[in-house]
């Protein structure tokens, strides 16, 4: 039995790591990687005499309305930048200030424009004197080390030891910054984690390897994961007569006990009666008694003649909906009889199965695995041998001998102790997963405190940060060798295309994708049912389901990253089609069909995110406008002005929804911002607020034309998509390779970072722009092959 001295395993594991820093960073430093060339610096005698005499009289000249002598048009003054030293302190303005000047964004359209060679001024200074770069000469920056967050720690565990569930589930939420929750800056070790850490890790070795008989093991689905009914936070419910239902993986044949947790809203003269079926067939019926403030749980023992897929079904069996006469009494007064109303519904919380029972099982995978590996009659060399073939898969690197040994010596102890070796090696094992060399991914550097000091990272460095970045789980064994023979980097080319065609990669779908689009958040709209009465959980899910297999199929196929622009296909099922309005297929099955001649055209037009960019009651120009800025642009608006009230708000407006947004526009703190986003949003005013096609809004007809804030004119949805796909083909995959470069590296983009970009960018633009050119292009970047020590080496500057 592992011990349950929670902090003495935790204290152990941060000891293993302590006490062989040197003997880990001693391993780096074998491997020779400094790379010699000093980094660009800012010459701020140079940068002010440009400043002075060339930057600031244009901007005096076309920005001072707007954002100097106190005004601060969408947050921004230039008031205090009157030196070099001012603007070093605050790149990222400065930085906001380089993308819209040479985009063309700024001033805007209606005021007056500078020359080209007046715009080129500013460019041209910001980039040489605030942002100096040599690609020749690449900074690469440097990535907090930071631990893995649920997702890869789910993943890991999964690759590692192959248990049945999900440890990662009852941690805290992941924070997120610069739109991902994998970054270093951001991932927080709260104490709670800790504990769980322990947790976790005992779960994971006590499935993972037995000492004794086999408990039959068990697992949760939680409501949230049935199929049908109403989603209300962690609960699934069914107002009316119908099901919820989920797939159940059985993974030995015999008898499993079911346990359903629920509770009804009683009303009526009966009680909530519910059916627990498998594969259709009723299995056992219930009444349910229990209420909300004390949900009940209900159990049946169910035969599952073999292994394979189960469909569990819970059926809600009597429905109703009725009134009653109640006497209400009054204070000094005759009771009166009123009528209420009764509504009879069910909610279901969870489900868990347990089993097979009675049945001896065989021990699991890994614990085969691992005892196939055993010497007959070696015990503590067997143990040397396991615990070294564990540490290095778990801690994604060769381990040096001193870190071997202190693994070793908690195996000996328990032996010691008089436990079995099968009781020894889980603790050895459980240790090495509490060990911050598991639970953190980092490079030892060698120099870690010199921004000058530049250093390829390792193999396994590189190894580990491949497979995070495409699977959010450890290296493979294929790439584990490769990196072992020191030709991971020779080899990086074939190794991406086939990670990238491995079902594992499904994570860049879940946690890139998820995130970049916004999918993760669709499961917590709520459009208004009364406006919107065709939406409903499986239109939901459909939704999502058909933009995630979107991206996974431009990613398998190494399609043109063009496509989630322009591709004239999507994935579809019967709902989803129905839904709008393209013959083709009838089931819950999705199937690839053609857009051609239809009015829907790449990622902009799925119902997803049409959804994702409305209000409950309406469509949200303003967020549709806002979203394409963002995420595909990179070009975000300021936030709004305080005390500036919403459309709702204020004054009442009247007329249609553009009318009213221009007459919100009149306002000038507004303008310049809406000027930008709103046009954007008009144009997709055919598609209503869950992304179903329609003529007019209301009674009045819609007016999709307009004209974005750099000048240029469209007629609809259509034609601003080929606007986006060819006049700022440069912005969107700017925009797309930021995105991936930042969750690929795990921290926020700097100035520094601008070489890569531009590079990964012209790839895309000279050949034919496919997915894996943009995985590859960040691969290759000097940002994810090398790293430096902490600090700014442009701030010795004028030394």
């Amino acid at each position: 039995m592992i011990l349950r001295t929670g902090h003495q395993i935790l204290v152990i594991g941060v000891l293993v790591a302590g006490a062989i820093a040197a003997g880990a960073l001693a391993y780096h430093r074998r491997s020779n990687s400094r790379v010699s060339y000093r980094l660009p610096r800012v010459d701020i005698t140079r940068a002010e005499a440009g400043l002075q005499r060339e930057v600031l009289p244009v901007l005096n000249r076309y920005c001072s309305d707007c954002h100097a002598d106190g005004a601060h048009k969408g947050d921004v003054t230039l008031d205090a930048f009157t030196n070099s030293a001012a603007i070093l302190a605050d790149r990222k303005l400065w930085e906001r200030v380089l993308h819209v000047v040479a985009n063309g964004d700024m001033p805007p359209a209606k005021k007056p424009q500078p020359k080209p060679a007046e715009r080129d001024v500013i460019v041209r200074w910001l980039e040489t004197s605030l942002f100096p770069v040599d690609p020749s000469r690449p900074d690469p920056g440097r990535v907090t080390l930071r631990r893995l967050n649920r997702a890869e720690y789910n993943n890991t565990i999964r690759d590692l030891v192959g248990v049945s569930f999900q440890p990662g589930e009852n941690f805290p939420e992941d924070d997120v910054g610069y739109g991902f929750d994998n970054i270093g800056d951001v991932l927080t070790l709260p104490p709670l984690l800790l504990e769980r850490y322990l947790s976790a890790a005992e779960a994971v070795m006590a499935e993972a390897i037995v000492d004794g008989p086999r408990p039959p093991p068990t697992r949760r689905f939680e409501a949230a994961k049935f199929s049908g009914g109403t989603d209300n936070g962690p609960m699934r419910g069914l107002p009316s007569n119908g099901e919820l239902r989920i797939t159940v993986p059985v993974l030995h044949p015999g008898t499993h006990r079911v346990s359903i947790r629920a509770h009804g809203d009683q009303a009526g003269p009966d009680p909530v009666r519910m059916a627990l079926r498998i594969n259709g067939a009723d299995v056992q019926r219930f009444d349910v008694r229990a209420k909300s403030q004390e949900p009940g749980t209900y159990e049946a023992e169910v035969p599952f003649p073999a292994a394979g897929d189960a469909t569990l079904s819970v059926a809600f069996l009597n429905d109703y909906y009725g009134e009653r006469l109640i006497e209400r009494k009054r204070e000094g007064k005759k009771p009166v009889k009123e009528e209420v109303k009764e509504d009879r519904n069910f909610w279901l919380h969870e489900v868990t199965v347990t089993g097979p029972l009675n049945v001896e099982l065989p021990p699991p995978e890994f614990h085969q695995k691992v005892f196939a590996r055993r010497r007959s009659g070696a015990d503590d060399a067997s143990a040397r041998d396991l615990i070294g073939w564990f540490a290095r898969r778990a801690w994604r690197r060769p381990i040096t001998a001193a870190e071997l040994d202190r693994l070793v010596s908690l195996y000996r102890e328990r032996r010691t102790s008089g436990e079995s070796f099968a009781s020894a090696i889980k603790h050895a094992f459980t240790a090495t997963l509490v060990s911050p060399h598991f639970l953190f991914r980092g490079e030892l550097q060698p120099d870690p405190n010199d921004p000058g000091a530049i250093h390829r990272i390792s193999e396994h460095a590189l190894a580990s940060r491949l497979s995070y970045f495409l699977w959010s789980s450890m290296p493979d064994d294929e790439l584990s060798a490769i990196a072992d023979q020191g030709r991971l980097r020779r080899n990086l080319g074939p190794q991406v295309r086939r990670m990238l065609r491995d079902p594992k990669a499904r994570a860049l779908t879940d946690n890139f994708a998820g995130q970049w689009l916004g999918l993760r958040t669709l499961g917590i709209l709520e459009p208004d049912r009364g406006k919107f009465p065709a939406f409903n959980e499986e239109l939901r899910r459909s939704m999502r389901t058909e933009t995630e297999q979107f991206f996974s199929h431009i990613v398998a196929e190494d399609r043109p990253v063009m496509d989630f622009l322009l591709a004239d296909y999507t994935f579809l099922n019967g709902t989803l089609a129905r839904h709008y309005g393209i013959p083709g297929p009838e089931g819950e099955e999705f199937v690839r069909v053609t857009l051609a001649g239809t009015e829907r055209q790449g990622l902009l037009t799925q119902g997803s995110i049409l959804t994702l960019t409305s209000n409950p009651t309406r469509t949200s120009p303003v967020k549709r406008g806002k979203w394409v800025l963002e995420n595909l642009l990179a070009t975000p608006p300021p936030p709004p002005p305080p005390g500036v009230p919403e459309l709702e708000a204020g004054e009442k407006l009247t007329g249609s929804l553009r009318q009213r947004m221009e007459k919100h526009r009149e306002n000038a703190m507004c303008a310049s911002c809406h000027d930008r986003m709103d046009p954007i949003g008009f144009a997709f005013e055919h598609f209503d607020g869950i992304g179903a096609w329609r003529e007019r809004d209301g009674t009045d007809p819609v007016e999709p034309a307009g004209v974005l804030g750099s000048g240029e004119a469209f007629r609809d949805h259509r034609d601003l998509n080929r606007i986006l796909a060819e006049g700022r083909k440069a912005d969107f995959l700017r925009c797309l390779t930021e995105k991936m470069l930042t969750y690929g590296l795990g921290r926020g983009l700097e100035y520094y970072d601008r070489p890569a970009v531009q590079k990964i960018v012209k790839e895309l633009e000279t050949g034919d722009g496919r997915f894996s050119t943009l995985i590859l292009g960040v691969v290759n970047s000097a940002p994810f092959q090398l790293r430096r020590g902490e600090g700014d080496p442009t701030q010795m500057a004028g030394r």
